[in-house]
């Protein structure tokens, strides 16, 4: 595809990474505060086939080694689609543009991360426009369903600003209609592949009570990327027999783990982060990881920049984390999670947590027990262990008075 576009086009450059010398630009990413990604299904009189719009400065009006905000929106029509592919669709944009030569892609929704590194950009690969050709060539190539596809990309960044919170309404709204449905009222699960090639020994299982690490795909979702394309990345899985009801251990995904890690590992606990956590790959929201001086747990998300009360930061913790191996005490997942009623229940769920930032604590503040909300410390009330455990026995954390029964 090379003497299509100005670089070569291809699954051969999945999991290429972009270091920071090698960087020209980037989008989103930690030092960007508002990016996203949404696709849109509208009618077929709605989308002007085949347009590309850029708002904003463009790549080559940029200068090198920068990071920029971005909204990347996809409007797609067909007779033959649904709105429950929305997200489906939306989660192909990773797939699709680490097809790309030189451009790299993590991540997803609000949480998007986008580089390209010089030698692409000087091949030819110079503007959005260029990258919305082909990503609009992947998409009517391999879904051939969609009659009708448009993308604008938003740079501006009061623009982008605007258009975030109508995404985020969206993102809510999709994983409202998740909530309420129960492992025990499904006989299949779906499985994701979208993450191996950047951990091949990756896979997540994909419950009504656990979505996907990336928080892109809901059980629903999976649903109906099976439906959209079953020879697909999202595969349905039979959940099989229930071998340990509250660690969350089934038949079925064993096997799933047992076959995509090639042997790696052969059982998973979808509940627990002790013994057989669920791997995790690269794109998770957050980190629930272990603090042994209190015997409890902290969560951090990747936005949030300083240290976390262990002392180190995010982006050091995600590197022992990810990968697709299981790694007891830390495990990476979708903040959506933590409204899941068996959110980790084999550990004491979100009664053993007692620290996380508090712009996570305030956005999820209809899952944290009304007792314990203000018994969770964040970066405001202690800076290191010895304060937190200092903080926790102030306020008779319950885990640490030994209030908190484990079911198991």
């Amino acid at each position: 595809m090379a003497g299509i576009f100005p670089v070569d086009v291809g699954p051969q450059y999945e999991g290429e990474v972009i270091r920071k010398a090698d960087l020209y630009v980037e989008f989103g990413g930690p030092n960007v505060k508002s990016k996203f990604e949404l696709v849109t299904l509208r009618g077929a009189d709605e989308v002007e086939d085949q347009k590309i719009e850029t708002i904003g400065p463009d790549i080559k009006d940029m200068k090198e080694g920068g990071s920029y905000p971005l909204a990347l929106m996809i409007d797609v029509a067909g007779e033959k689609l649904e709105k429950d592919m929305e997200p489906v669709l939306e989660r192909r944009i990773h797939l699709y543009t680490n097809y790309i030569e030189g451009l790299y892609h993590m991540n997803q929704r609000q949480d998007i991360w986008i580089r390209l590194n010089k030698d692409s950009f000087n091949k030819g690969l110079n503007s959005l426009e260029e990258i919305g050709k082909i990503l609009i060539f992947l998409y009517t190539s391999e879904i051939d369903i969609i009659e009708k596809i448009a993308i604008t990309f938003v740079t501006d960044e009061k623009k982008v600003e605007e258009l975030l919170a109508d995404a985020v309404k969206i993102y809510d709204e999709r994983d409202e209609k998740a909530r309420g449905l129960k492992e025990e009222d499904v006989e299949e699960f779906y499985s994701c592949a979208l993450c191996q090639s950047f951990a091949p020994t990756h896979i997540c299982a994909i419950t009504p009570e656990r979505i996907a690490n990336c928080g892109a795909i809901n059980w629903f979702d999976g649903k109906a990327a099976y439906k959209l394309d079953p020879e697909g990345p999202v595969q349905e899985v039979k959940k099989g027999d229930l071998l340990d009801p509250i660690r969350g251990e089934y038949t079925g995904t064993n096997q799933l783990a047992a076959e995509k890690s090639m042997g790696a590992y052969t059982r998973v606990y979808l509940h627990s982060a002790f013994e057989y956590p669920h791997t995790s790959c690269g794109c998770f929201q957050a980190i629930w990881f272990y603090i042994p001086e209190v015997d409890a747990f902290g969560l951090v998300h990747r936005d949030f920049a300083g240290p976390t009360v262990v002392g180190v930061p995010f982006s050091t913790m995600a590197a022992d984390t990810s990968g697709g191996r299981q790694v007891e005490g830390f495990l990476g997942l979708a903040l959506e999670y933590l409204r899941s009623p068996k959110f980790l229940q084999a550990d004491g769920g979100l009664k053993r947590c007692v620290w996380m930032p508090k712009e996570i604590k305030e956005r999820y503040k209809d899952a944290i027990p009304p007792d314990l909300y203000d018994k969770i410390a964040t970066e405001e009330d202690v800076q290191n262990v010895d304060e937190l455990v200092e903080f926790l026995d102030r306020v008779e954390h319950p885990w640490v008075k030994g209030e908190v029964e484990l079911p198991i």
